[in-house]
């Protein structure tokens, strides 16, 4: 009997062992942009919905719960997600481009007489294949990829004008400061100048009167 016992407790935790295993790989192959698939969550989920799915899943494979090589960055995740939906402007942000996505989905299901009101039992879409939750995530995906793609390029961009002013003002510093050189220099020389000028003079008016005293 006690052997039985322990080869129950060995499956149990051998099953459980699994599931904390698979769920690490799950939230690793979420996609990263949507707080609500790292969560396992609906957009309609409640303030109470996340915080009890939060500490059901990071409870589930903490790094102090169970070891695993890629359990703490799975587990950062999970709280990356947890205060994106926690933070009301970020999950506005969020809430707004996955409603986008419900009407984007809506209108291809139903053309003209799609309305965004249309409760997601209703009839015509409960039957969905793929299901409407999944058609609505994929559709949000493909636009946060875009927004996300837009904002690098964006900073790509910006990064770029800064690099183009940054240079275009260490041009300018560097062509002031070749005037002021130049400047110096032209003004080192004067003497030197002066005097060129003076033996040229010289040497002429000297020219001059030994010409006159031929023709004379």
């Amino acid at each position: 009997m006690a052997s039985s016992s322990n080869l129950d407790a060995v499956i149990k935790k051998n099953a459980a062992d699994l599931a904390k295993e698979l769920e690490v790989e799950r939230v690793l192959n979420a996609f990263k942009l949507n707080p609500y698939d790292i969560l396992d969550l609906p957009i309609t989920a409640t303030e109470s919905d996340i915080k009890k799915q939060y500490r059901k899943k990071s409870l589930m494979i903490h790094p102090d719960k169970f070891k695993h090589e890629k359990g703490l960055e799975a587990f950062d995740f999970l709280k990356k997600a947890e205060d994106q939906l926690s933070n009301r402007e970020t999950r506005r942000e969020i809430d707004m481009i996955m409603t986008h996505a419900r009407t984007q989905v809506l209108k291809e299901i139903l053309g003209s007489g799609y309305s965004t009101n249309i409760p997601d039992d209703d009839p015509r879409l409960t039957n969905l294949r793929p299901p409407l939750e999944q058609q609505v995530r994929a559709k949000g995906r493909e636009i946060l990829v875009e927004d996300e793609l837009a904002r690098r390029r964006k900073t790509k961009l910006a990064y770029a004008n800064e690099g183009a002013e940054k240079a275009k003002a260490e041009a300018d510093v560097a062509a002031r400061k070749r005037k002021v050189e130049d400047q110096a220099k032209w003004e080192e020389r004067r003497e030197d100048r002066i005097k060129d000028w003076r033996d040229f003079s010289h040497k002429k008016s000297k020219k001059n009167k030994k010409d006159a005293h031929v023709l004379g």
